[in-house]
């Protein structure tokens, strides 16, 4: 299938590493440009030097908390590739806890991270989009159809993500900009392997014995490569997507048994 991308512009936050970085890669792979973003310039050098250098893939240096920082991002993949076709919202993950162990500066800078960051991003990047069509992809959680246990922050912007998704395909549709959500499950990312390394230590077992466990919970027996979960990313992204908005996929190798 010719997803007709060569010569988009696909402006990919938190793309440093992980699942952005696997997305980031898969774009270029289909012939787009995409601009990374991340906090550590260390990591976006290293990055870009990993998809093959300067020219397709170029990066800035992005807090996702600073509105100053996103208005920049934006600007610059205008400025360096002409327009944006494609926004990939995407943030780090918020640290594990329970409803008592959370404090009011953790729900705020999750709000900020996690939620208000994909407003903002939108927001920027919208007269662009509106000018020539688009398509906008949320990166959320699993646990917008099944509540994570010990990750209260997550579970719950998580799933705003949803409703804003779902509120923009209908104000958008008019400006021919498709936007979806598309929610990981167990992937093996950095990101996983901590928070198993949180689940190990609050239980007491090995770290082996964990991922074993949480295999076992999952149909295909296994984590996902972020490979996987991109080029269903990449697929929603691309010209090949020109139907499909306002909805939720979760890239989960079966694990949620919700409907």
């Amino acid at each position: 299938m010719n997803l007709q991308l060569e010569g988009k512009t696909a402006v990919v936050a938190a793309s440093s590493q992980g699942l952005g970085l696997a997305i980031a890669k898969e774009l270029i792979d289909e012939g787009a440009n995409v601009l990374l973003s991340g906090r550590h310039e260390a990591k976006l050098k290293q990055a870009v030097n990993q998809l093959g250098g300067p020219g397709k893939a170029a990066y800035k240096q992005t807090d996702l908390t600073r509105p100053a920082d996103i208005e920049q991002l934006i600007d610059e993949a205008i400025e360096k590739f002409g327009s944006i076709d494609i926004l990939v919202n995407n943030a780090g993950g918020p640290p594990a806890g329970t409803f008592e162990t959370i404090s009011d500066e953790e729900w705020k800078h999750a709000f900020e991270l996690n939620l208000l960051s994909y407003i903002r991003l939108i927001r920027v990047a919208l007269p662009a989009l509106k000018a020539r069509g688009g398509k906008i992809i949320n990166i959320a959680s699993s646990s917008i159809k099944e509540p994570i246990p010990g990750l209260i922050l997550s579970n719950t912007f998580r799933t705003g993500i949803v409703g804003l998704t779902k509120t923009l395909s209908q104000e958008l549709a008019p400006y021919k900009i498709l936007i979806n959500t598309v929610a990981p499950g167990r992937i093996a990312t950095d990101r996983v392997k901590h928070l198993d390394e949180v689940n190990a230590e609050k239980l007491g077992m090995p770290l082996e014995k964990v991922e074993e466990r949480a295999k076992n919970n999952i149909p295909l027996q296994r984590y996902g490569e972020p490979e996987e979960f991109a080029k269903v990313v990449v697929f929603l992204a691309s010209e090949a997507n020109t139907y499909m908005t306002g909805s939720s996929f979760l890239v989960d190798g079966g694990m949620v048994k919700s409907i």
